[in-house]
């Protein structure tokens, strides 16, 4: 049976709501905003949902355009009957999210996510009341989904650097297995990063293996490209630059020996910068500072996740790279259009 409509409420009975408000105590307006809050998160993700199957009325079983409205879930949400196959969808029918119960919730995961100072898991998971491992799985599904956040073409003049992400074993049980069985499992390749910052075990200078290279490309577009590279060889780099960097652009780098190869290879205008005073720029128009304010961002951005998982290094780049371009409702969408 069709679940029936609530009836909109009486402009009477609103008025005297109203009227009621300078009467509440501090408690009841506490909890007056806070139902007030559930009931707008329910109703922006509500529209989002209706939008989208206005705009694809084909049944996602069979195609059929021919539909009518067959009530509404527990949710809230519009059901339909297809008049082809006379199965029952909604919006959410066929998309990632289509089993998450609480789409109000998934979309203040996606607000605060392309806010402008992100919370941890645990923070949101406190803050929606949910567990910190749904608040997680959301947020991998949400940066699986919204699409690539690095550029594919770049030219004009174009600055190419690299920073680096120090490498994280966050989650492995690879020390507590070890110590259960030695025999089977090997010790791991590292000390964890606490005791060579105790000062008990003492690291070399400089970059290692486990600092992990990610090759950072600007243009005066705004186009953006960042991504972990296996090493900074020559070949790496030429395999990574090749497909976006074009041929005729005017590359701006510091002094490493892959990048001057590149352009040679590719007869290229090559200009190579330095931290000295008077190299920093050259001919008041070359220079790499939009590569180097792009790192201080990337940094800034991380610091608050206390060094991710490699593993998931990539979506947390996608994560950086989308958060200037998409706004969260426009995230939403992307998730709510995915298959």
């Amino acid at each position: 049976m069709a679940k029936a409509t609530p009836a909109p409420v009486n402009q009477h009975l609103f008025r005297s709501l109203l009227d009621q408000l300078p009467h509440l105590n501090a408690n009841q307006i506490e909890d007056l905003l806070s139902s007030t809050m559930d009931i707008r998160r329910a109703r922006a993700s509500l529209s989002e949902i209706e939008g989208r199957a206005e705009r694809d009325s084909a049944c996602p079983h069979c195609g059929n355009c021919r539909r009518q409205k067959w009530g509404q879930t527990r949710t809230g949400v519009q059901r339909f009957r297809c008049s082809g196959c006379l199965k029952t969808y909604t919006g959410l029918t066929g998309t990632p999210i289509c089993g998450i119960h609480r789409h109000d919730l998934f979309l203040e995961v996606v607000r605060d996510m392309f806010s402008d100072r992100p919370r941890s898991c645990r923070k949101m998971a406190f803050s929606l009341g949910k567990t910190k491992d749904t608040i997680w799985r959301w947020r991998m599904l949400i940066l699986e989904t919204v699409g690539h956040g690095s550029d594919t073409k770049f030219s004009g003049i174009v600055e190419v650097d690299e920073t680096h992400q120090r490498e994280s074993r966050k989650g492995s049980r690879e020390r507590v297995l070890h110590r259960q069985n030695p025999s089977l499992y090997p010790r791991p390749p590292r000390h964890q990063w606490y005791v060579y910052k105790s000062g008990r075990v003492k690291m070399k200078r400089g970059l290692s293996r486990w600092q992990l290279p990610l090759l950072t490309i600007t243009d005066r577009s705004g186009h953006r490209f960042l991504e972990r590279i296996k090493n900074r060889s020559i070949p790496v780099i030429d395999a990574a630059l090749s497909p976006v960097v074009a041929t005729d652009a005017v590359l701006c780098t510091d002094g490493a020996a892959a990048y001057a190869r590149f352009s040679t290879r590719n007869g290229m205008v090559h200009h190579v910068l330095s931290n000295k005073p008077g190299q920093r720029v050259v001919e008041k128009a070359f220079h790499i500072q939009n590569v180097n304010s792009l790192h201080s961002r990337y940094d800034e951005f991380m610091r608050p996740f206390k060094g991710p998982a490699s593993k998931y290094l990539k979506l947390y780049l996608r994560w950086f790279l989308l958060r200037s371009r998409l706004s969260s409702e426009e995230a939403f969408r992307r998730v709510l259009s995915s298959k």
